[in-house]
Parts: C-alpha cells; sequence; structure tokens
C-alpha cells in the first residue's frame, strides 16, 4: 500500500515557486510588497499543494478555546437566527467561540477551506448550504471538520454528519391535520427539489394525501425557494386556478406569510376561505395574522447538537450517526379551519 503523501511545507511551495520562504510567508500574511505575478503565482501554488498553515494562536495563549465557524447562506432570516441563537448558547457552555459568517456556493472556491484551517477554525457547521463533492474533499485534506444543517444539496458522499428533524413526520402531521378538519383540496408550496428537508415533508404530504383518497393535481405541488416572496408568487398561481384549493401546505413559515399575502390581495380569508399551515415555528408564526398553523422543529435544540457535534469530531471522536433527527411537532393556531371557516361563523 502507498505512503500516504506528506504535507505540504512553505519550504515545499517556496522551492516550486522558485522564491524566498519569506516571499511565500509575504504572500500568506497578505503583505503588499510581492510583486502581482509573483503573488499570483505562489497562490496557484499553495492551492495546488493544498497546503494549510498551522492555526494562529496569540503569543503565550497555549488555552484558547475551540472556535467554529457556522456559515449561512443568505442573510439571517427567522430561521437561521434560531439556528445560530442554539449555536452560540451552545458554544458558550463548552466554552468555545463561534464565528457567523455569510457565504454562498460561488464563495467556496480557491483557498476556502485551507483559508478555514489558517485561521484555527476547529470545524465549520454549514446551513441550508449547497456543497460540491470537490469541497467536501477540501474540507477533508485541510482536516476541518464538517456538519451540516438541512443541506439545499449534498453530493452522495460517505462520512458527512448532518441534523435535522423529522421532516416526513411533520409534513405528514400537517397534511392529516388539514385532512381532519374536513379538505380535500390541499396544495403543497415547498422550497428547492434538491433539498432533502423538503422532499421528506413533501413525501409526508403525498403519504397523507394518499391514506385519505384524496387526489393530488399536478399544478396542487409547487417548488421554488424558502422565501417569502415564493409563497406570494406561488400562492396566487394556486389560488388563480380554476378549481383553487381550500387549503396550502407550505415548506417554511416564510412561504406561508407569503400565501397569506396572496390571499390578502384577492379578497380571500384567512381561515374562512383559505386555512394555511407553516414549517419552522420561527417567531413570525407566531407574529402573523392570524397566527400561524405550523410544523416546530426544535431549531435552536439543532444549533447546539451541531455545535457539540462539530466539538467532538475536532477532538478527533467518532459520533455514533451520521445523521441526527430531532422530532418535530404540530402547533395549531389561527390559520387553519374546516372548508367554509370555523364553526359558528359565517
Amino acid at each position: 500500500m502507498p505512503a500516504s503523501p506528506r504535507r505540504a511545507t512553505l519550504a515545499t511551495v517556496a522551492a516550486s515557486a522558485g522564491v524566498s520562504v519569506a516571499t511565500v510567508s509575504k504572500v500568506l500574511n497578505g503583505r503588499g510588497d510581492v510583486s502581482p505575478v509573483t503573488r499570483s503565482l505562489v497562490e496557484s501554488l499553495l492551492e495546488q499543494h493544498d497546503y494549510v498553515a498551522p492555526p494562529q494562536r496569540r503569543k503565550g495563549d497555549v488555552s484558547a478555546p475551540a472556535t467554529i465557524e457556522v456559515e449561512l447562506d443568505a442573510d439571517l432570516n427567522p430561521y437561521s437566527t434560531e439556528i445560530v441563537q442554539g449555536a452560540v448558547r451552545a458554544g458558550a457552555e463548552a466554552d468555545a467561540a463561534i464565528v457567523v459568517s455569510i457565504r454562498t456556493n460561488a464563495d467556496r472556491t480557491g483557498g476556502w477551506a485551507r483559508g478555514l484551517a489558517t485561521a484555527g477554525r476547529r470545524a465549520v457547521i454549514a446551513v441550508t448550504s449547497e456543497l460540491t463533492a470537490g469541497q467536501l474533499a477540501a474540507l477533508s485534506r485541510a482536516r476541518v471538520p464538517l456538519v451540516v444543517i438541512d443541506p439545499l444539496n449534498l453530493p452522495q458522499t460517505r462520512g458527512v454528519i448532518s441534523v435535522g428533524s423529522t421532516n416526513f413526520a411533520g409534513g405528514l402531521a400537517a397534511t392529516q391535520h388539514l385532512l381532519g378538519l374536513g379538505h380535500r383540496r390541499i396544495a403543497y408550496l415547498g422550497g428547492p427539489v434538491t433539498a432533502a428537508c423538503d422532499q421528506a415533508r413533501l413525501h409526508g404530504y403525498r403519504a397523507a394525501m394518499e391514506a385519505a383518497g384524496a387526489p393530488v393535481p399536478p399544478d396542487y405541488v409547487r417548488s421554488g425557494h424558502f422565501q417569502y416572496q415564493e409563497g406570494v408568487t406561488g400562492g396566487a398561481a394556486l389560488l388563480d386556478l380554476p378549481e383553487p384549493p381550500t387549503a396550502v401546505f407550505t415548506g417554511c413559515d416564510d412561504i406561508a406569510l407569503g400565501v397569506l399575502e396572496a390571499a390578502r390581495a384577492r379578497g380571500v380569508r384567512v381561515p374562512e376561505d383559505l386555512s394555511i399551515v407553516g414549517f419552522d415555528d420561527t417567531q413570525v408564526a407566531r407574529m402573523a395574522s392570524p397566527p400561524l398553523t405550523t410544523v416546530r422543529q426544535p431549531l435552536r435544540e439543532m444549533g447546539g447538537v451541531a455545535v457539540r457535534t462539530a466539538l467532538r469530531l475536532a477532538a478527533g471522536e467518532r459520533v455514533d450517526s451520521h445523521h441526527v433527527e430531532l422530532a418535530t411537532e404540530l402547533v395549531v393556531r389561527g390559520s387553519t379551519a374546516p372548508p367554509g371557516g370555523p364553526p359558528g361563523r359565517g
């Protein structure tokens, strides 16, 4: 069996570039006294050799806390805020520092993984992110453990640790609630088709509809993004159908709020004319008018579990399972009622 390749050093990169070790060090530290041509050559060779600098520490600091980076794919929203709060709390309990960054898939190029290692990140938690096989390999080479929460897509690669909730059970419970109220024309308005969490919610919806013998017309299932505007646009399309649904189950609370707006703009009353169920139970669900019936997933706990798992991986420990699912719960509020409105209301 061939020996594992040795990790590259500054001297390795310097020899390949035909420059001094000091010059390579200047490039790594962002010094300006290096010519653009030399800088470009050194940066290319650093990438080619998969060079990872030792984590930086303050002088004399032998007990610096572990630092975990939580990467979001977009600006903070009600969903990610809950996860970050759980992560920060878990970090404080474990004496670990939590750094939050916003990084799209396009930002994970070049020396991204190497930069995380050089900055002293002991692990990274990616929240609703898109990750490629190449990016997973780069993290592995940089020896930066990864934990994902509700990834939008994930290559079929063994060994990726993920944290989520019982999405299928949540989709099943939401749809059964609407069926139990007497609805038969129930639509699903969800997120990206590549997101495993959304597909599980959709499968739960379909399972409940099939078990009840309720038809699912093709126009009743729509996919898009986990965003408010998706609910406005998709909700409008559903309500403008010749035979619109009397209830809509959505893939997240933000989409549900968009459907509420689409209904308001058309004079459709909620819940008298249309019932709506969300997913997540973020703060906006409780603040909506009417308050939103939704499937609660324990977002703060998910953030905490991800941090504790990341710290175990960073310490070289084995984890019991590659996927952790936390229980969901249906929370019934004012946005759902039997077809025709709540009892006693005309």
